[in-house]
């Protein structure tokens, strides 16, 4: 579930903006800015557990005990509790024991790992912890996991693509990373896992050189692997993008060369500790470069276990200084249905990864029955995509009622799903995570119906009640409870918007107006807030972007402008980025921009479509209808 601030902890008047950089911040209370470091040799096996604020420089202070004395161990943590993993003394031990972040005390007996074992690599996103590899004699290739927020006895997941011990993990919100470790020959390997399923772990790259003892650390797009021994101990520091696969890049210095130590960090800073000394050093994730003082340790300890209850698997979307305390969507995947690619009724299907910037890549392409229409619309669950009705170059009865879909976790080719109430071209669509709404367009004449399907069950549509007016070309956006219709055409521009309750039938609702009469533009959301991008008010082509909170009626405000004038553009979202890609003014365009859905502002350059490309399909697992 989401991390919610604790709002009765902190006094005074807070808009959401700085509560969301209080959370993040680390500095509003209970934001679980808590770092930590468990048992290690001191110089023999200790219980203390340590805690650091992670990002306010300082020294540790203690927190706790462990159940016992431990050295070599692992851990991981959601934003709730931090949990220890195996480790070592005088024998491989097979405990797993938890804190609570908000209570300091002792920790309490969580289960077992599958396999006594300690220098194991671990990390978790807020649901599942993972153990991989480790040592109980000899270097082991087991990864098992827990469900945190139970207790019990970890479960096999898979195995590392090498045995080996002296490994470290770090992790985004999907994927755990696990880096380095020894055969005893050092090892450079690097592999990873999705969290959420079970499997042996996939070959990621290399580290820049072979070691044993590194620590990761990790924001929710970033890891870095930290020190580690090859002929004696190191000070680089190095790092990989989770999403993608690849070679480490070297990225900087620890101010003292450490190896068999942990790593924390906030998403935002990667602290280092202890090894030969008591002292603590830190590097921003985002930029590297040489190591910076953060503050010394209550006792000077090497080989521990450590935590956070705010790293990267933690924060989903994570974007600068603002992670996204109230995401439960999950998804980032965008995507491109262009039937209409500079006229040549091109039939490709194409994505983008919402939380980066960069060019869309290719997914595979859309059925026959929609393979050459123009003015289709989509709308989609965490899950699966629907792309419906249009006009097929065929005449005279342009419009089709077809519905195809496509899996958005697997790329391929879509694949037919079942038929509109009415053949129509040019409506809107938007939708929760259960049902998907088609509202108004053209049949031929101008519609004002609302039609719906449960996108999890392959049928036709069904009718769900009537706009407040009669358009085409509207745009919509939705909330998990509401669906928000404006603009269009009758045939002249609108500013109306209307809404409905996705989960009752019914007609529409008076909501407000646009700050223009406009068509032929999409929208964007965030749960919250609703944002509208560009179109088209006879003769101009627009930039316009203005803004609505979903659950409150009113007329929507100014947010800011598009970098480019355009209309007939497709738009997707996670619950903090909308991207706006293509459209036309007149000419076709390949553009994409986004913009920070909670801060309004010009939109910024992303990168381009394959095709510039106009009157398509779009839409994401991951937008503000799917939150909550």
């Amino acid at each position: 579930m989401a991390n919610y601030p604790q709002l009765d902890n902190a006094s005074g008047v807070w808009n959401l903006r700085e509560v969301y950089d209080a959370v993040m911040g680390g500095y509003w209370p209970n934001a679980n800015a808590i770092g930590l470091i468990f048992g290690g040799e001191a110089p023999s096996a200790s219980t203390l557990i340590q805690k650091v604020n992670v990002v306010t420089t300082g020294d540790a202070t203690a927190f706790g005990d462990l159940s016992a004395a431990t050295q070599n161990s692992g851990g991981y943590g959601s934003f709730i509790r931090g949990v220890r993993t195996g480790g070592y003394s005088p024998s491989y031990q097979d405990t797993i024991d938890y804190v609570t972040f908000a209570t300091e005390g002792n920790a309490a007996d969580f289960g077992n790992l599958s396999q006594a074992r300690a220098s194991m690599g671990s990390t978790s996103n807020s649901t599942r912890g993972i153990s991989g590899g480790g040592d109980n004699g000899p270097g082991v290739n087991t990864i098992d996991y827990a469900t945190i927020a139970s207790t019990g006895n970890a479960t096999d997941f898979g195995d590392l693509t090498v045995a080996r011990f002296a490994v470290d993990a770090a992790s985004s919100p999907t994927r755990g990373v696990f880096g380095g470790g020894g055969t005893p020959t050092k090892q450079n390997v690097i592999d990873f896992v999705e969290i959420s399923t079970t499997g042996n772990a996939t070959d990621f790259g290399d580290l820049t050189s072979g070691r044993s003892g590194p620590a990761a650390a990790s924001s929710s797009t970033r890891a870095v692997f930290c020190g580690g021994a090859n002929g004696g101990s190191q000070t680089t520091i190095e790092f990989i993008t989770i999403s993608s696969q690849g070679n480490a890049v070297d990225f900087g210095d620890m101010l003292l060369a450490r190896n068999s130590t942990r790593a924390l960090s906030n998403s935002i800073n990667a602290i280092n500790a202890g090894f030969s000394s008591n002292a603590m050093d830190f590097i921003k994730i985002a930029t590297g470069g040489t190591a910076t003082d953060f503050g010394d340790l209550l006792v000077n300890v090497s080989t521990t276990g450590a935590c956070s209850g705010a790293h990267g698997g933690l924060n989903d979307g994570y974007q600068g200084t603002r992670p996204l305390p109230f995401n439960e969507a999950g998804g980032d995947r965008g995507i491109v249905v262009c039937t209409d690619v500079s006229g040549t009724g091109d039939h490709r299907i194409g994505h983008i990864s919402i939380s980066s910037t960069g060019n869309e890549q290719d997914f595979g392409l859309n059925n026959a029955a929609l393979a050459l229409a123009t003015s289709t619309g989509s709308n989609s669950s965490k899950t699966r995509l629907l792309i419906t009705g249009g006009l097929s170059p065929s005449s005279p009865n342009p419009q089709i009622n077809n519905i195809s879909y496509i899996e958005i976790g697997t790329k391929g080719n879509s694949a037919n799903f079942g038929n509109l109430v009415t053949a129509t071209n040019s409506a809107t669509q938007c939708s929760n995570n259960t049902r998907g709404l088609v509202g108004g367009g053209q049949t031929p004449s101008i519609a004002n119906a609302i039609v719906y399907n449960t996108i999890s069950s392959l049928g036709n549509s069904a009718d769900f009640g009537d706009l407040t007016q009669a358009r085409n070309d509207p745009s919509s956006t939705s909330s998990n409870t509401r669906a928000v219709f404006a603009g269009g055409r009758t045939p002249a521009e609108q500013n109306t918007i209307d809404f409905v309750t996705i989960a009752t039938t019914g007609n529409a609702t008076d909501f407000g107006d646009l700050t223009d009469d406009r068509r032929s533009f999409p929208g964007v959301s965030s749960g919250t807030r609703g944002v509208f991008g560009g179109g088209y008010d006879a003769p101009s082509f627009l930039n316009v972007m203005d803004y609505i909170t979903i659950a409150t009626t009113g007329n929507a405000l100014d947010f800011g402008d598009l970098s480019v004038s355009r209309a007939r553009l497709g738009a997707m979202s996670n619950s903090t980025r909308g991207v706006f890609a293509g459209g036309d003014n007149p000419t076709y365009q390949n553009v994409m921009d986004f913009i920070t859905i909670a801060s309004t502002g010009d939109a910024t350059d992303f990168g381009d479509l394959i095709t510039a490309a106009r009157t398509f399909s779009s839409g994401s697992n991951g937008h503000g209808g799917l939150v909550g």
